[in-house]
């Protein structure tokens, strides 16, 4: 079995030379997550070489989501069909009033074209707060930031544009290509979302989602989790992961094939969790899904982390300030919190019911 880094490995060869592929998406995807805070200067284009020498500087190389991040970058840098990439109009924020989380560069190719990359969600508790948004809101701040951010590129630089990302990321290329100014769709070639959320009906069912939907692919791992939640109209395509479960989420476990991803089947595990949450999301109101969400998430604040890793450092402050926060809680919100759970497990269990799924396997191995 063959990975990302593997492909680099085979398919070292420029831009120029052999065309786009969907692994190069992945690939540059996950360039929106490496470190480039204070690498990149405002309106500065620099290649990724050079930005990853600017990084060994300030000695940030290792500050990353993932083990493999650090190992990419220098692999990317250092190769003949990414090193000469041109990076920037880098962005990243973080805006707790808000409840934002929204990170993107922009990918200057050799082949005179545009990959914008958009961040999924990171280790902050914000970040993770946005995501849990999107199930009652139709919108959320970071999709507004991705259209702004899409059509100053576009207006910029006038080139070709693919748009992708993965996780949450995936979810912002999609927004961002429905809803960017007309000028900037023609510019578009592909919007790719690599295992993202969809959205709620009031996207879904617009003209501009319709319009754009040829544009659109989906690359999804056989039990994904994260890339079945909410709606989907466009095309998906199926992946196979070396992982099990939710953990095929990690890119880094999707298998290739020479420029193509490995093609798999769907599970019944993924259909069951596709099935659990839209019979619980047509169960449990959005007013309610969000008091619920705000509720545990003024839980999780009450211990003052601001990122998960942070959370899980100090593991019996922290749980014993979640609880004291949770005896406080009114009986009406403790109410409606037990109604909102009690309705997930009821969607589970209807599903176990009628035939869903119908290998267990998959469960039990997370």
């Amino acid at each position: 079995m063959a990975n990302i880094f593997d492909y680099m490995k085979w398919r070292d060869i420029s831009l120029e030379n052999v065309e786009f592929n969907e692994v190069d998406n992945l690939i540059l995807s996950r360039l929106s997550y490496l470190p480039f805070d204070g690498v990149i200067g405002k309106d500065e284009e620099i290649t990724l070489k050079e930005a990853y020498e600017r990084t060994k500087i300030l000695g940030t190389t290792g500050r990353t989501l993932q083990a493999e991040d650090i190992d990419l970058y220098p692999v990317l840098a250092k190769s003949i069909r990414f090193g000469k990439c041109k990076v920037t109009n880098f962005i990243n924020k973080i805006e707790p009033e808000a409840e934002k989380q929204f990170s993107a560069i922009t990918v200057i190719l050799p082949n005179d074209t545009i990959y914008v990359s958009f961040r999924g969600t990171d280790n902050t508790i914000i970040g993770w707060k946005e995501d849990f948004n999107m199930s009652f809101s139709d919108i959320v701040p970071s999709q507004l930031d991705s259209v702004e951010y899409l059509d100053e590129v576009a207006k910029k630089y006038k080139n070709k544009l693919r748009v992708g990302g993965h996780s949450k990321g995936g979810n912002l290329a999609v927004y961002a290509g429905v809803f960017c100014n007309d000028e900037t769709k023609k510019q578009i070639i592909e919007i790719y979302n690599n295992d993202g959320p969809g959205f709620l009906d009031k996207v879904i069912e617009s003209e501009e989602y319709k319009e754009m939907l040829n544009k659109v692919h989906t690359y999804i791992p056989q039990t994904s989790v994260i890339g079945r939640l909410l709606k989907h109209k466009e095309k998906t395509t199926i992946v196979k992961s070396t992982e099990t479960g939710i953990m095929q989420h990690d890119l880094y476990s999707w298998q290739v094939m020479g420029d193509k991803f490995v093609r798999a089947k769907q599970t019944d595990y993924s259909d069951f969790i596709d099935s659990t949450i839209t019979n619980w999301l047509k169960e449990v109101s959005p007013k309610q899904r969000e008091e619920v969400i705000d509720t545990w998430f003024e839980i999780l604040n009450s211990t003052n982390v601001k990122t998960v890793n942070e959370l899980s450092s100090k593991k019996i402050r922290n749980v014993t300030a979640m609880i004291r926060t949770y005896s406080n809680l009114s009986a009406e919100t403790k109410k409606i919190m037990t109604k909102t759970l009690m309705a997930l497990l009821r969607a589970g269990k209807d599903n176990i019911a009628i035939g869903k799924p119908k290998d267990n396997k998959e469960i039990d191995k997370i």
